[in-house]
């Protein structure tokens, strides 16, 4: 009998030891799409490294790392949004990051201490072709021209994607003149706001409305649709670089940092310095309509290829933040619901 323990608590101890080897990152993600099971796989390819993830809405994931607290099993959270990935780190959920492999390929402004943005996308004009003409929607500012009466759609001006912009037209423009141009654009819309970006293209594409505005990711995706509808859609639909004389047109990000708690921080920092390989990068543009952040990284993607090359706007992505909570007041103020 005796003998009988002893063997089994040397085969407890050979198991336990054995998953105390295990290499292994707790990856907490609010991207919710199929194509980045690629960017995984390869990643556990290349390092052995496994992936545990826990997916779920930004919102959601950010509240169970806060009641988690120190005995969270998250050593990377990965979401979509500067503003988000700013309201995270607010909460303390990000710990400072060194990585000179990092610092060297993702440009300055499009980093922080704690978090990094590994692709974007840009915030570009719609316009219907038979009611609106390109040069009446040059600028964002443009949107809110009386001329425009009747013509706006949008989605909710609480949502992040528009929040991120009028942050950036605060850091630009100033909180008063800013205020302004929502009322404009408020006095502008075709109906109240509702609805994604696909929904604005679709309605812009129906005559619905003759402007809005929307992310490139959706209009890629559209593009290189396999249903004959979607691409026809398109054709109906003119795309504006906006503000390409001046500062560029805004951007948006998707991102990641390390969890303050994270118990795997090395295979966290390898997983962030992964996701800024050629290989991910490309992987992001080709497979997800995303622009890489990483400079000369060489992609093939019709869609984005076909949308062509544009002016950037280089404010630095954490910036954003400060203006955030003011950007929403003044919507508020605006009637932009």
């Amino acid at each position: 009998m005796k003998k009988t323990l002893t063997v089994l608590s040397l085969a407890l101890l050979a198991v336990t030891a054995a998953q105390a080897q295990e290499k292994v990152l707790n990856l907490y993600s609010a991207r919710h799409y199929q194509t980045d099971e690629r960017l995984y796989e390869n990643f556990t390819q290349q390092t052995g490294i496994k992936i545990n993830r826990i997916e779920g809405k930004e919102d959601e994931l950010m509240e169970r790392l806060r009641n988690e607290g120190a005995n969270s099993p998250a050593d990377v959270f990965i979401t979509v949004d500067a503003t988000r990935l700013a309201v995270a780190d607010s909460y303390g959920l990000f710990a400072p990051v060194k990585s000179k492999l990092l610092e060297s390929r993702i440009p300055a402004h499009l980093h922080t201490d704690t978090w990094f943005a590994f692709s974007t996308r840009a915030r570009v004009i719609i316009y219907n072709r038979s009611a609106v003409k390109a040069e009446d929607v040059a600028t964002y500012a443009s949107l809110a021209d009386p001329k425009l009466k009747g013509k706006v759609c949008s989605r909710s001006g609480a949502h992040p994607y528009n929040l991120s912009l009028v942050a950036s037209l605060i850091a630009h423009d100033g909180e008063a003149k800013t205020e302004e141009w929502a009322k404009g654009v408020v006095a502008n819309f075709a109906r109240a706001p509702k609805g994604g970006d696909t929904d604005q293209i679709k309605s812009v594409a129906a005559g619905e409305c003759g402007v809005a505005v929307s992310n490139t990711y959706y209009l890629a995706r559209l593009i290189r649709s396999d249903k004959v509808e979607d691409r026809r859609l398109m054709e109906r639909v003119g795309i504006v670089w906006p503000n390409q004389a001046n500062r560029g047109t805004h951007i948006n990000i998707s991102g990641a940092g390390m969890v303050k708690t994270a118990k795997n921080p090395e295979a966290a920092v390898k997983f962030l310095e992964y996701l800024a390989s050629d290989e991910a990068q490309r992987y992001f543009a080709d497979g997800n309509n995303e622009w890489p952040v990483v400079t000369g990284v060489a992609t093939n993607n019709p869609a984005l290829e076909a949308m062509g090359k544009f002016k950037a706007d280089n404010l630095p992505i954490g910036n954003l933040a400060r203006n955030v909570a003011a950007a929403q007041k003044l919507l508020d103020r605006a009637g932009y619901r």
